[in-house]
Parts: structure tokens; sequence; C-alpha cells
């Protein structure tokens, strides 16, 4: 009798106790934890629609913190909150759900529908700014990188610095900004390490580079380059490699010395038969840039190309700067096509495939140091027909001469073209006072036409 008055208090007390489970579950269910806030609007104890009408009602104000100060705070909005958002608070409720009753402080957060983000363009350059102020004299970290020198590839470490990171500060005010009042701690903007896949990737890249050559033509001759007589240095990064081309300019001002011809004499056969040395004063010619050498070689060692031409590093003087008669290697880099003038002989010859096809007298310019033709090679700019003469006349008037043919080959203003207002055209005219021309070819009206016909963009032009 007393076993059976025990098993039923026993009885009673489970359901009880089931009874109270079950009361407990379905309160958890639909009433949040006690120290539960959503958007930082306390709702704790709070059913789903009661949070709704609390939230709903709640005006929210954006304040943003950066490391403890104020940088941006807007206007009282209201909530944003409309009877469709309610869901939203329902999910919120089971999100948080535990059996027993927890004391855990949580905030939830939950973004209406409709919620107005238009401040958050100015927040973000609040936070930059604020960011950039708190930089100001930190030290900036180095990431580590790979390097390749010396025929070597290597990692140099990374090296921590003191400045903040905006990263993620973004990120969480977009996300927080329901909220209302955010807390930003930027953290300390970390480097890249030696260990990470980008270094490692970085040195694959420049591992690629040992070993390989290029041959570089100029003209008819090659040279054979290997990747360090190229690349004093190289690294690889964002994509892309970068490198120090120092190594091969004492190779390039070899091949210049040997090769090139801008700002060089040439060696001449005039029309009598006496070989001359030109004067070294003039622009025709073509010289290998080195630092552009540099950058060809070594793109082309990156693209392990094995063979490149010069032609696009070449330079020049005067009106092009580009260089003439680089694909030029006969007669000693003038080529069989050409123009020659005497000025002793006041005489000009026109040759074409090594051809004379028009040999004139003509006058020169004056005897004098203002309006003497200059001596050296130079080459024709281009050609204009008809044309304009303008300048200075030594009395500082200015003139004005229309003419047929004009084809310029300096560019203070010196080259061939007719002269009808001219007289003497005798061998002794340039010697006269006010005799000669201002530096330019004077040419008979008569054969003017053939010799500009004779010309060519680039020909080479011989004064001596």
């Amino acid at each position: 009798m007393q076993n059976f008055s025990l098993k039923k208090i026993i009885v009673g007390l489970l359901i009880l106790l089931f009874i109270l489970l079950v009361g407990m579950h379905v309160h958890q269910r639909t009433h949040f934890n006690k120290n539960v806030s959503i958007n930082n609007v306390p709702v704790g104890g709070l059913t789903t629609q009661q949070a709704y009408d609390k939230v709903s009602t709640t005006k929210r104000k954006s304040k943003i913190y950066v490391k403890h100060d104020l940088v941006y705070e807007g206007s009282a909005t209201n909530s944003s909150f409309k009877p469709s958002d309610k869901v939203r608070i329902s999910k919120a409720l089971r999100r948080q759900y535990t059996f027993f009753p927890s004391k855990k402080r949580e905030n939830l957060i939950v973004e209406p529908a409709n919620l107005d983000k238009s401040s958050l363009n100015d927040i973000d350059l609040a936070i930059s700014k604020k960011v950039q102020q708190l930089n100001a004299g930190r030290t900036a970290p180095r990431d580590a990188y790979a390097v390749y020198q010396n025929g070597k590839v290597s990692i140099v470490p990374a090296v921590n610095g003191t400045q903040f990171s905006d990263t993620g500060l973004y990120n969480t005010v977009d996300k927080e900004f329901v909220n209302g009042t955010i807390h930003l701690t930027p953290r300390f903007i970390t480097p890249l390490s030696a260990h990470s896949k980008i270094v490692r990737n970085e040195k694959i890249k420049l591992s690629k580079l040992q070993n390989r050559s290029v041959t570089y033509q100029v003209q008819k001759k090659n040279y054979r380059f290997t990747t360090d007589d190229v690349i004093s240095k190289a690294t690889y990064q964002h994509g892309k490699y970068h490198f120090e081309t120092k190594n091969i300019r004492e190779k390039i001002k070899k091949i210049n010395a040997k090769q090139a011809t801008l700002g060089k004499s040439f060696k001449f056969k005039t029309a009598s038969g006496k070989v001359i040395n030109t004067s070294n004063a003039g622009t025709y010619g073509w010289k290998i840039s080195s630092k552009q050498a540099g950058q060809t070689l070594a793109n082309a060692i990156i693209s392990n190309k094995n063979n490149i031409n010069a032609e696009s590093d070449i330079y020049g003087k005067g009106y092009s700067h580009l260089g003439t008669g680089y694909s030029v290697t006969s007669n000693h880099g003038i080529g069989r096509t050409y123009v020659a003038v005497s000025l002793a002989d006041q005489h000009a010859w026109f040759y074409k495939n090594g051809k004379c096809v028009l040999s004139t007298d003509i006058v020169s310019g004056s005897d004098n140091a203002a309006n003497r033709t200059p001596k050296g090679v130079w080459y024709i700019m281009y050609q204009q027909s008809p044309s304009v003469l303008r300048g200075t006349n030594d009395d500082g008037s200015k003139y004005s001469s229309p003419v047929q043919y004009w084809s310029p080959f300096t560019l203070s203003g010196c080259g061939f073209h007719d002269a009808s207002w001219r007289h003497d055209w005798s061998k002794t005219a340039y010697k006269q006072t006010n005799g000669g021309s201002h530096g330019c070819i004077n040419m008979h009206p008569e054969n003017a036409g053939d010799g500009f016909h004779a010309l060519s963009k680039g020909e080479p032009v011989i004064i001596y």
C-alpha cells in the first residue's frame, strides 16, 4: 500500500514536470529571452507582436564611432518597419530560441525590407577620413615579396607596421546599419606573409626567367643575351613583371659605338671621286636607346621569345625622333639614294639607287655665321608644294616668300626650294653681301621641280 502511494507521488511529479516543461517550451517559443535586443531595442520577455510594436515605433539614429571617437551622427528617422516585416521578427525569435530561459545578452539584427541606406556613402567617407587621420605619422607595413637578382630568386620577408586598416569596417556598417549606433575598432594592417600563396606564386613566376636567352638583331648583326645580361632585378606583382635593366646599358653602348650612325661623321665619296669625312653635326642617323632596348629585351625574355629586332628601340634627332637610315647598310650607312651639296662648288647632285638623276648649280646660304648653310648629313623632313617661306631678314624685317617647291632638311628652316626672285646664280653669289640665302639651297625655277621629285622624305642630305 505504501509502495502504491509512492508510485502515485512519482507519477504526479513527472506529470507536473512535463506540464512545466511544455509550458516553458511554449513560452520560450513565443517570447524573447530576457536580455535580447533587436537593433539595440530591448525586447526581452516580449512576444513577436509586442517586439514588433516596440521596434517599429522606436526612431533610429546613426551614430558611428571609430576607436571610441564619434565620426558620424545622422538625424533621427522612423524605423522603416512595415507590417510585412513582422515575419522577420518571427524569424529572429526562432533564431534566439533556447529550451531553457537564457540570460545571455544578444542583439539581433533585423533589417526591414525598405530600410533607407542613402547615408551609407557619407558614413563610409567619414570612416575613411578617420582612418587616414589615425594613420598619419604611423609606419606602413611592407608585404613580403619574391625578387629575382643575380640569377637567383629569393624572398624578402614582411615587415610589420603601425597603420590601421579599414578592411571590413564598411561591411560591418552595412550589416549593422539598422542598429543606429555602431562601434568600430580597426585592426592593424597585416602585411602579406612570405608563406602566402601570392608570394609563392611570385617565386614560381620569377623562377621561369632563369636560364633564358634572346637573340637581338641590329641591322644584319646578331647578339645573344641571357636573362642576367638584360635584367638586373625583377619582381612579379599584381599579375605583371617589373624589372630593372641596367645590366644591358654597357652592351648597348658598345653596339652603338660599333654600328650606330647618329652624331657620327660619315665616310663619303664625292662626285669628283674624293673620299671625305662629313661633319658630325647633322641629324641623319640612328642610335639604340639603352632604356628602350632594356624594356624590349626584358619583355622578350619574359615572353620566352628567341629573336627580337632592335628597330623599335632606335631614336634620332631633328624632325623625326624615330631615327633615320636604320635599314640602310650600304655606302657607310648613307645608301645609294641621297642628295649631295658642295658649298665650295655651289653645286648639287641628286642620286637614285646609285644613279645621278640631276646635277645642277645652286646658291647656298650667305657666307656669314648667321646665314651659312650648315655642314653635315641631314635628311628631308617633309615636302610641300606649293608653300610659303616665312622668316626674318638680317635687318630685322619680316619676309614671306611663296615658292612652288619646298623640301626642308633642318629645324632651323634650311631646305631646297625654287627662288624665282633670284637674279644672281653665279658660283660666287653666296660670298657677296646679302648675295646668298638665309641658309636654304636655292634652285633655279627651271630645275627645282626635277629636284623636288627626285627627293623623298627621310632621304640623306650631305652638305660639305
